[in-house]
């Protein structure tokens, strides 16, 4: 078995939409400069309140890749 090791950051991502999308847009935005996505577990979710309405949901995400072997 090959030996491996994984890094864990947390991202929040935004949505005026839903908190699924909202958690869809920050594995997005993560997927264009880290390579090797493995897991994304959402931690909290929350929603930003404008005049008594929702105006924007987020999603905090704790998300693990794949570090590469320098060789």
């Amino acid at each position: 078995m090959t030996e491996s090791v994984y890094k864990f950051i947390e991202l929040v991502g935004t949505s005026t939409e839903s908190w699924e999308k909202a958690a869809a847009v920050a594995v997005k935005l993560a997927s264009k400069t880290l390579h090797n996505l493995r897991i994304a577990e959402v931690k909290e979710l929350d929603m930003h309140i404008e005049d008594g309405k929702i105006a924007v949901y987020r999603a905090k995400i704790k998300i693990s890749f794949k570090i590469e072997a320098a060789d």
